[in-house]
């Protein structure tokens, strides 16, 4: 074949133009499935943003602070958005006991998005339990984190007392702001407007309901798109190329996640992006895992550059709220990630979900509704009752 190639030249140019042609097409369905993925969000946030911010009046003590954490998160469908509202609580008086279980909450509700996308791959038994393991071992490394390091929190405060040690060190009068350099925002606006107002003669409910179906619409189709063409030019150098950079080793996974992470200003969309190269087989479980991992690294560096820029009396406990979210994923990496008796516990808990997710999509409805919704807001109403 390479012969007949080298002796037709067209045949090779007709070649390069195919491939470049498939690269273009993928690139495409990344910037729609990030406008999905945007369009979810601005939908939950239209229906329920209101609600969800009355969420936070129930929080009277650490494991309701933990649920209104999930559940407003999941419904927000942004980390940061929930990040700002509990620092705005801080400063009017919540105590960072009740803050900081409410920021864990915020790091499992923020992992819902890749367990969405993974949708995307329903229709191929075999991609889709691939493609749920990837995105629930995000999920599973969380739910681990926050039972591991909620109860030392309560009982010895580690957490507390080194962010309010460590605060002081980096309050500056330099402004480091990052809300003009987010750049996904702008670049995502196009399509962000365009889906606004196809939906925008209906009531502000009913269009965030309308933006949630579409979003989700989009990532079904996208996935199983991009997941066809991610077959055709992941090969050869392309494949090499990309495992270098995130299949090489736990370390290289970890830092392409955290750097990722802070271009894009969102670990949802980094672990987004990175579950249809699960699907289709690109990448292994053990590869996306550390790969998870820097991306809660990355987040909350973007949260702690922002909070740097906050000035007068807040401007400490903004900080000491991000340099919680930054010491809780540190830990957590160290006590889970790098000791050998946890480490494998978040792969063997996705891998095992994602088994029965393939024998039966109700343990999929069961297992969102369940973990982000039902059980939590069940909590918060039996808490009220009792």
């Amino acid at each position: 074949m390479s012969t007949i190639t080298q002796q037709n030249p067209s045949l090779n140019a007709q070649a390069s133009q195919s491939n470049w042609q498939a690269w273009l097409m993928v690139a495409a369905l990344i910037y729609l499935l990030l406008a999905s993925v945007g369009a979810i969000g601005s939908g939950f946030k239209m229906a329920t943003a209101s609600n969800a911010k009355e969420l936070f009046s129930f929080a009277s003590n650490p494991v309701i602070a933990l649920i209104i954490g999930i559940v407003a998160t999941a419904l927000i469908q942004s980390s940061s958005t929930v990040t700002s509202i509990i620092v705005g609580m801080v400063a009017g008086g919540l105590p960072l006991s009740i803050a900081i279980p409410m920021v864990m909450g915020a790091n499992i509700g923020t992992s819902l998005t890749s367990t969405l996308v993974s949708l995307g791959h329903v229709r191929n038994g075999e991609e889709f339990r691939r493609a749920f393991a990837a995105a629930t071992v995000h999920d599973s490394f969380n739910i681990l984190a926050v039972a591991i390091l909620l109860p030392l929190e309560l009982l010895f405060k580690p957490l507390q007392n080194t962010a309010e040690f460590m605060s002081g060190f980096f309050i500056s009068d330099a402004s480091v702001s990052m809300s003009n350099m987010n750049f996904m925002k702008t670049l995502l606006a196009p399509a962000d407007d365009a889906l606004k107002f196809i939906t925008g003669w209906l009531p502000e409910v009913w269009a965030g309901i309308a933006l949630i179906v579409i979003g989700i619409a989009l990532i079904l189709f996208v996935v199983s798109a991009i997941g066809k063409l991610l077959r055709k030019v992941m090969v050869g150098k392309a494949k090499d190329i990309l495992h270098k950079a995130v299949g090489r080793g736990p370390i290289a996974g970890m830092t392409s996640g955290s750097i990722i992470t802070v271009l894009v200003q969102s670990s949802s969309t980094t672990t987004a992006l990175i579950v249809p190269l699960a699907g289709t087989g690109v990448f292994s479980i053990k590869q996306i895992y550390p790969f998870t991992l820097g991306a809660n690294v990355g987040t909350t560096i973007t949260a702690l550059l922002a909070a740097t820029a906050i000035s007068g009396p807040t401007a400490e406990l903004a900080l000491q709220i991000a340099l919680v979210h930054l010491f809780f994923n540190v830990m957590a990496i160290l006590l889970i990630y790098v000791l050998p008796v946890f480490r494998q516990l978040p792969i063997k808990m996705a891998e095992t979900l994602a088994i029965y997710a393939q024998k039966n999509k109700l343990y999929v409805v069961a297992y969102i509704g369940g973990v982000f919704f039902v059980i939590p807001l069940l909590i918060i109403g039996l808490s009220q009752i009792f």
